[in-house]
């Protein structure tokens, strides 16, 4: 399987600006710039898509994880905070609430762990992952 987008830049870095475009078109000439990424500017930068990357292919991957062993959740929420810091990003904090019937905590943190480890994106990421998850009822 591939996957692309495609990323245009017009100007110098401040002043300047750009756009993404995903494959699907989810994104299609979305704007990102310098204050969209180290300011409160309108548009994404490339921190915000990664955490989204990282969350959703951890919640895909816990789900499946859970599945093999004989549990369905009945909601996964996963929110990816990602550092950055000196020019580098530095760390993706997940934090998981999910409602899984039937199983123990013990079970749910292990495979929650295994998920996180596994994930394809935890793998692709050379940084600090830390998981904080928690179990409702």
């Amino acid at each position: 399987m591939k996957r692309n987008a495609t990323a245009v830049w017009n100007g110098n870095i401040k002043e300047g600006n750009g756009h993404l475009t995903t494959q699907s078109t989810v994104l299609n000439e979305t704007q990102y710039s310098f204050n969209s990424r180290f300011a409160d500017g309108i548009g994404t930068n490339p921190e915000e898509l990664l955490a989204a990357a990282h969350a959703g292919c951890f919640t895909m991957k816990l789900s499946l994880d859970l599945s093999t062993e004989g549990f369905t959740a009945e909601r996964l929420e996963t929110k990816s905070t990602v550092v950055l810091e000196e020019g580098k990003i530095t760390h993706s904090h997940l934090v998981l609430r999910a409602k899984v019937p039937g199983i123990t905590e013990a079970d749910f943190l292990r495979i929650a762990q295994h998920a996180e480890k596994t994930c394809p994106v935890s793998n692709a990421l050379s940084l600090q992952i830390t998981l904080e998850a928690h179990l409702e009822q």
